[in-house]
């Protein structure tokens, strides 16, 4: 539960700093924290014996984590 909430501070911030300054070059980082975020959704998801949706959140995180990883080779 703590590493959601600090994903999503994390993730927050960056997205307030991209509109505020209209500087979107830490938007793959803010990419990566909201996958994160949906990863330990999932996790606590599959332990809470929610199956649907901890599989809806991994999936999420994957397409994230492929973005993610789309973005640093075409930098």
């Amino acid at each position: 539960m703590i590493l959601r909430i600090l994903f999503s501070i994390i993730a927050l911030a960056l997205a307030g700093y991209g509109l505020i300054t209209k500087n979107f070059e830490f938007q793959v980082y803010m990419i990566l924290f909201l996958g994160l975020t949906m990863l330990v959704m999932g996790i606590q998801d599959f332990k809470k014996r929610e199956k649907f949706t901890g599989w809806l959140f991994m999936i999420v995180f994957a397409f994230s984590l492929i973005v993610v990883i789309q973005s640093f080779i075409l930098v």
